[in-house]
């Protein structure tokens, strides 16, 4: 089995059986899907240092938009939507991701995403935030366009914010079964 195979088995329970065997057999690239990402930020639990409200809505936007680019990435294997939004273990990661789907042809499609933050350590320098994301979205799995599975996902991320010189990268997505 290989590595996407099964960090798609981990990363979504539910639909492990059908997506590693599908990695395991290949199938044909898919083709690209946008679709809107919706995010609510809630930084009163934040500590040490209080969230500005021009960083939340910086962490907003790039979220956001971290999340579209990575659907984008996933759905049309290619790696060029993850430039800026990812760094460290998350960007290696959707690196190797997108590379095992390459190779084996299968492609996932994330619809209809809502994510519900919670600001939950903000470093006093300012330099990391930790936040508990609480992600609802529709995931399919195609072959070429053609859907061959299709599942309603609730799943928590632990993820971890750094600042750049514009924007805010996401280093670390990692899915958890509860906070």
């Amino acid at each position: 089995m290989n590595g996407t195979a099964v960090y798609i088995r981990h990363f979504h329970q539910g639909a492990s059986i059908a997506v590693t065997l599908a990695l395991m057999f290949g199938f044909a690239i898919c083709s690209t899907a946008a679709d809107t990402v919706q995010v609510q930020l809630d930084t009163k639990e934040a500590r040490p240092r209080t969230v500005e409200s021009l960083t939340e809505r910086v962490i907003l936007r790039d979220y956001r938009s971290a999340w579209r680019n990575m659907a984008q990435a996933l759905a049309s294997n290619s790696l060029d939507p993850l430039e800026g939004s990812f760094a460290g273990d998350a960007s290696q990661w959707l690196r190797q991701t997108i590379l095992g789907q390459q190779h084996s042809g299968l492609c996932q499609r994330y619809t209809q995403q809502n994510h519900k933050l919670e600001a939950v350590f903000y470093a006093p320098e300012g330099d990391v935030m930790e936040l508990h994301d609480t992600a609802e979205y529709q995931l399919q799995f195609l072959d070429g366009g053609k859907v061959i599975g299709d599942q309603h996902i609730v799943q928590h991320f632990v993820v971890l914010m750094t600042p750049g010189a514009d924007h805010w990268v996401i280093r670390q997505l990692q899915a958890v079964p509860q906070f």
